[in-house]
């Protein structure tokens, strides 16, 4: 028999037929030993990884509390309404599940009654990239939509309510320019998760200085997802931790009263304890609601105010000092004993610097006056010839070291230093060198001279505590001050200058007497300083003061821009201010005035 005659005998080739169907199976089922069994770890690892999808859950944020316990920014439930995009998805191309969702938010618009607020770029961006989230059509729901959401007949598939934490501030324009306000962070993608949901970040104030402190620490979801990218389960959950509470040495009724102590006014208000530099109350007006942030015409419109809203004043207002410098140049001179309390120098309405006569408030003159009266009653003859009898160098170095001419060191960026101006400083800008006018203008806190009013109240602060120069802070974290500098000022000095700003308040003729309380005694410094053309000249007024003044727990230190003068003006507003501190202090309602401090 050959071979052709084999091959056709019909039982042999049924033979070689399940010979090799059997070879084919043997073989087939040693690749799916292979893969099932011997490379099982390798392949479900795979598949884990592809299927699983690690999404960020962000951590509620700190609260912000004053030294009283008053919430002054906190967390709290805003209500959304979002689409679950994996409910609605479509079979055939993506595009049917986009045409899907738009007509969900347009029947929802129609029944809720609001303006539909999503794009078809937005719609088709979230299911690219963050399919597995909600997709949140409206933000702050009120309550009013929450009704009809609530009264609608058949509740629509796909759609839920859905709670987001959103940053809340009690009094939101209360203290607005300290603490500052968060926007949305989405730090995109990264190694350990697929999708985010957005941080809030500080950007200003209070809130950014202390980011890393309110900031919660993440937390996350792992979501099966099939591969489109549409979720099918949830598997595990790990709960986000709540970032730190602070608490501000602010206290929220002496900011209320500082701020209502600058109504309709443009100026700053300070207010601090003396004792340690703790910042009681930081006020800047014209200011702003934080919630006004929230709306992008609204920021914007407050971005291009004339009056300029957003500028913290208290920390960034550079001013002439005006008289209220007068009581450094004092110090100057007493305590390099080019001067004594016996010191009298003549005023007859002006001092005469060879032929340049620089005025006096008094045109009449005051006379010969010594320095306690000339304090009082704010001579400039006086000081322009105390000022150059001192020498500029003595006055520089005085007040460098009590801290003008740098930043305080405040928790708050964008910290102006003021100007405090030298020789060297004269030729490099103006090309020329310093002359005796300067030093005169300088004594009478006018010419180059520029300062903060948070410089100023931590000089009044000096002053009213012995000489020590304390770092005002807005975080107290140990009881004792930031001591910057002890000044070691002789009691000798302290009790002149601290009694001679006693008289501007208490006496009958001192300058600051509008600012006098019943039952506190208080000591002050006002002061007046021009700018402008000198066709339109106008005036900051100042006033500084410590009260009480025999053993000083507040320092309030006040500025408005487009004053009369610092007695006029200014003094009535501390006046309500402090009357409303002290009422505090004794439990009673804190007074004040409808205008707002006018007296």
């Amino acid at each position: 028999m050959n071979w052709t005659e084999l091959l056709n005998d019909e039982g042999i080739r049924l033979r070689m037929l399940l010979v090799g169907m059997l070879g084919a199976f043997l073989a087939l089922a040693a690749f799916f030993w292979n893969v099932q069994v011997t490379r099982h770890r390798e392949f479900q690892s795979s598949q884990v990884q592809q299927s699983m999808r690690g999404v960020r859950l962000p951590g509620p944020r700190g609260r912000i509390w004053d030294r009283s316990g008053v919430l002054l920014a906190g967390n709290r439930p805003s209500y959304a309404i979002a689409l679950y995009v994996e409910e609605l998805r479509q079979p055939g191309n993506a595009s049917n599940t986009v045409n899907k969702v738009e007509a969900v938010l347009d029947t929802l618009s129609r029944r809720l009654g609001v303006p539909r607020a999503l794009t078809r770029e937005q719609i088709v961006m979230h299911i690219g990239k963050r399919r597995p989230l909600p997709l949140v059509a409206w933000r702050g729901i009120d309550t009013r939509v929450m009704a009809r959401w609530a009264e609608m007949p058949d509740p629509m598939a796909g759609v839920d309510i859905v709670v987001e934490p959103v940053r809340d501030y009690p009094e939101p324009t209360l203290a607005a320019h300290v603490l500052g306000y968060v926007g949305r962070l989405d730090p995109g993608r990264g190694e350990d998760f697929d999708y985010y949901l957005p941080d809030m970040e500080g950007r200003s104030g209070m809130e950014l200085t202390l980011n890393s402190r309110l900031a919660g620490e993440a937390g996350g979801r792992l979501l099966q997802v099939d591969a489109s990218g549409f979720m099918h389960r949830e598997h595990s959950v790990k709960a986000p931790r709540p970032g730190e509470d602070v608490v501000l040495t602010l206290d929220a009724a002496i900011q209320r009263l500082a701020e209502a102590a600058l109504a309709g006014e443009r100026g700053a208000c300070v207010v601090l304890d003396p004792r340690n530099g703790n910042v009681l109350a930081l006020a800047s007006a014209p200011g702003y609601s934080i919630d006004a942030l929230r709306d992008v015409a609204l920021g914007a419109k407050l971005a291009v105010d004339p009056g300029r809203p957003y500028v913290n004043r208290a920390i960034a207002g550079a001013y002439p000092p005006g008289s209220t410098f007068k009581p450094l140049v004092a110090i100057a001179a007493l305590e390099n004993k080019r001067a004594t309390a016996e010191t009298v120098f003549d005023c007859p309405g002006y001092y005469d610097l060879g032929g340049l006569k620089i005025g006096c408030w008094r045109t009449s003159g005051h006379g010969p006056l010594a320095m306690r009266m000339a304090i009082e009653q704010s001579c400039n003859a006086y000081f322009c010839a105390l000022g150059i009898q001192c020498g500029y160098p003595r006055m520089f170095h005085m007040a460098e070291a009590v801290g003008f001419g740098h930043a305080t060191g405040i928790e708050l960026a964008h910290e102006g230093s003021g100007l405090l101006p030298d020789a060297p400083w004269k030729e490099r800008v103006h090309h020329d060198g310093w002359r005796s006018g300067d030093t005169a203008n300088i004594s009478i806190g006018q010419g180059y001279l520029l300062v903060t009013p948070l410089q100023m109240a931590v000089f009044a602060a000096t002053i009213a505590n012995g000489g020590y120069v304390y770092r005002p802070r807005l975080v107290a974290e140990h009881p004792e001050g930031d001591l910057v500098n002890d000044m070691r000022w002789s009691p000798d000095t302290l009790e002149l200058v601290r009694g001679g700003m006693t008289d501007v308040v208490e006496s009958p003729t001192g300058t600051g007497k509008r600012a006098k309380l019943t039952d506190v005694r208080v000591a002050g410094k006002t002061g007046s300083a021009e700018y402008g053309p000198r066709e339109k000249r106008r005036k900051y007024a100042w006033m500084l003061t410590f009260a009480p003044a025999e053993s000083p727990r507040y320092v309030a230190v006040m500025v408005l821009e487009d004053a009369i003068s610092g007695g006029i003006s200014t003094a009535p507003r501390i006046h309500d201010l402090l009357t409303g501190i002290f009422s505090l202090e004794h439990g009673l309602a804190a007074p004040v005035s409808p205008e707002g401090g006018r007296g």
